[in-house]
């Protein structure tokens, strides 16, 4: 039996969001949701988000902002099971990076590059699954 969440975690949560809210967050976000369906090669984010540009800003804060609310899970520091209720743009996220994280970890030497995320991107898919029967099979034709 998972403990129960707590006001914190619901604070936390609630704080989180918060920081979505930011301007050029949003910003970010809309472009990452918009511009990075259908990349599935590091070559190709590299060709709608060069380095050094504002839409490669743009993705730096999207997937770091996703990794660090993974990475409050992964510590036991957020409930995830609330988090699922609520954070399914983290799912999104983890979807949209999956198939080209390996060749950017290996591009980058960095064997940990968004590690949180993947971690919690593959929790939420079972949890998804768990409660609802193809439900995740929808839900990554949507956004992939």
């Amino acid at each position: 039996m998972h403990p129960r969440p707590t006001y914190d975690d619901a604070n936390l949560i609630l704080r989180l969001h918060d920081m979505r809210r930011d301007d050029r967050m949003r910003q970010a976000r809309a472009w990452f949701t918009e511009k990075c369906k259908g990349v599935h090669a590091y070559d190709e984010l590299l060709k709608v988000a060069p380095s050094g540009s504002d839409e490669n800003a743009s993705y730096r804060m999207v997937v770091s902002y996703w990794d660090l609310v993974a990475s409050f899970m992964v510590a036991g520091i957020l409930h995830k099971e609330l988090f699922f209720q609520s954070g399914r743009e983290l799912l999104l996220v983890w979807e949209r990076v999956r198939d080209f994280l390996p060749s950017m970890r290996e591009s980058y030497q960095d064997p940990l590059y968004l590690k949180n995320l993947e971690t919690i991107g593959t929790e939420f898919a079972a949890f998804m699954s768990s409660h609802g029967p193809g439900a995740y099979e929808a839900f990554q034709k949507r956004v992939k």
